[in-house]
């Protein structure tokens, strides 16, 4: 693996990974249809949630100043619970800590003083979910994507990008990783953007857990090299 260069092997073959692979961007690697996730008709929050869609809106809007212009998020595809906010976590973990939560499709990040930023995600899905304690070994924007020999074997359409997808809109790790270390060894584990809003809920990916664009770059900003990352048993 080159620098910059991210074989996502356990990890992100799911990532949108076998949707993509099937069609070679970044849809066709999505681990099966994404059709009856739990995406929420929200006419019915025009009233008491009102607030709450407007600000998603603001939050999930477009990104245009990035090296890739990202789209705003169609919110209607992800269930409000899965929007970005503050919320009271009680925690052992020192701040800045991220947890991954695969059993309610969440990731914590600790502040302090009893609260966590949390964010809506997709997980492993069953075969692939993964617990303990890891960290963040490296960061890259709009990386490189190396589809693993595994991958490739079973996929041979994907053996055009043996020596990587550059990084783009239709790349599986999106604009922003952050790639998972355990004892100095590289898990192929990461944290990725995903511009899949339907896939937010739900277990779709072989190992990696993926946020929505603007979460994963609001994290990353976040997020130095040697941060602690915790996944929760499923």
């Amino acid at each position: 693996m080159g620098a910059g260069n991210t074989d996502v092997g356990a990890g992100a073959e799911a990532s949108p990974l076998e949707r993509q692979a099937r069609r070679l961007d970044r849809r066709s690697f999505l681990a099966g249809s994404a059709a009856g996730l739990g995406a929420l008709a929200l006419g019915g929050c025009a009233t008491s949630d009102g607030l709450l869609l407007a600000e998603a809106t603001k939050i999930y809007g477009p990104l245009p100043d990035e090296k890739f212009p990202i789209p705003a998020v169609d919110i209607r595809k992800v269930d409000p619970k899965y929007y970005r906010r503050t919320v009271s976590y009680a925690s052992k973990e020192a701040p800045g800590t991220i947890v991954v939560d695969p059993r309610n499709y969440y990731v914590y990040r600790i502040e302090g003083d009893g609260s966590a930023t949390r964010y809506g995600a997709n997980v492993g899905r069953d075969g692939f979910l993964w617990s303990g304690d890891a960290y963040v070994g490296r960061k890259s924007e709009w990386a490189t994507w190396t589809p693993p020999k595994e991958m490739i074997r079973r996929q041979p359409e994907a053996a055009k990008y043996a020596r990587g997808m550059p990084g783009g809109l239709d790349n599986p790790l999106g604009a922003r990783t952050l790639h998972l270390y355990q004892n100095g060894a590289y898990t192929l584990y990461t944290i990725y953007a995903s511009s899949e809003p339907e896939s937010i809920g739900s277990g779709i990916t072989s190992g990696c857990v993926g946020l929505l664009s603007q979460d994963m770059i609001h994290l990353y900003a976040r997020t130095p090299v040697k941060t602690k990352v915790v996944v929760l048993p499923a």
